[in-house]
């Protein structure tokens, strides 16, 4: 990749966990970054005036969108992946922060295979990608470099498949997004399922969905989408079944096998070495 992707922030509301996003991204990208930040019509008046000072003393290539009206997040994202043309993207949730290297080692995955559509960080809450305990929101570490460091140098890279990305962080390659016509506003609505569907379209068109073992991205989780009453399950999961039939089986079949189990493993022991102090990281 001859340039690192374009960083897609969707914000609406959540003014301290934005406040900490921005500032991680400042921290851990190289001057003149692409980032997007499309605010949807947030209504606290803060974000307007948090985002205009972040873009005015930022060193990164800042791009501010207002949405006139609330278009909600799948909406939000559509359009943004309109106006950025080209580009292939890391789509980042307000609720997140980076840490160092992270963008590298996603476009350094997305170099790997040029059939990879999809691409998920670890996380401590990212569902089928959380560490160090699957399946669950962990709490937000302390050091997430700590745990970045330990990844990028746990081994050689996996890479392994994943049923889906996870929406916190997702990389999307432009070709597969435009092969597949990206999020599903009409099923979706105002969010959750899409990027599962997405997956799951990408995927039946012979794409990857992929996990970047080398990168850590810390997630809040429910940020915007928890005082609007909205969150996983409900309507979009009866419509995500709908669709695919076989998604609930195809997940648990996941969740039994555990795939992702060693290379958790791997990090752990590579953090408690580093805890111990055995000797100068390599990273792979």
């Amino acid at each position: 990749m001859s340039e690192l992707p374009t960083v897609v922030v969707p914000v609406f509301n959540a003014f301290e966990a934005l406040d900490a996003c921005l500032a991680s991204l400042d921290r851990t990208l190289p001057p003149g970054s692409p980032v997007w930040v499309c605010d949807d019509a947030s209504t606290d008046p803060r974000v307007a005036v948090l985002l205009a000072d972040w873009a005015r003393r930022s060193v990164l290539a800042t791009h501010l969108v207002r949405r006139v009206r609330n278009l909600g997040f799948v909406g939000n994202v559509n359009r943004a992946m309109a106006e950025t043309a080209s580009a292939d993207v890391v789509l980042l949730n307000s609720d997140t922060v980076a840490t160092v290297g992270w963008l590298a080692r996603i476009a350094a995955c997305a170099d790997s295979d040029a059939r990879i559509a999809t691409i998920t960080p670890w996380s401590n809450n990212a569902e089928i990608c959380s560490f160090p305990r699957f399946i669950e929101a962990n709490p937000v570490p302390d050091e997430p470099d700590r745990i970045a460091e330990a990844a990028a140098s746990a081994g050689p890279p996996a890479y392994p498949d994943l049923p889906t990305a996870v929406g916190f962080c997702m990389y999307v390659r432009r070709a597969a997004w435009t092969q597949c016509g990206g999020f599903d506003a009409a099923t979706f609505g105002r969010g959750y399922g899409e990027e599962n569907d997405f997956s799951l379209r990408v995927a039946g068109m012979g794409w990857r969905n992929a996990l970047c073992d080398t990168a850590y991205v810390v997630h809040a989780g429910n940020a915007s989408f928890g005082p609007l009453g909205q969150g996983p399950g409900g309507d979009n999961l009866a419509r995500l079944n709908a669709r695919w039939p076989d998604y609930n089986r195809r997940i648990a079949q996941f969740i039994m096998a555990d795939p992702l189990r060693p290379l958790r493993d791997r990090l752990q022991a590579r953090l408690e070495a580093m805890d111990h102090g055995h000797g100068q990281l390599t990273l792979f």
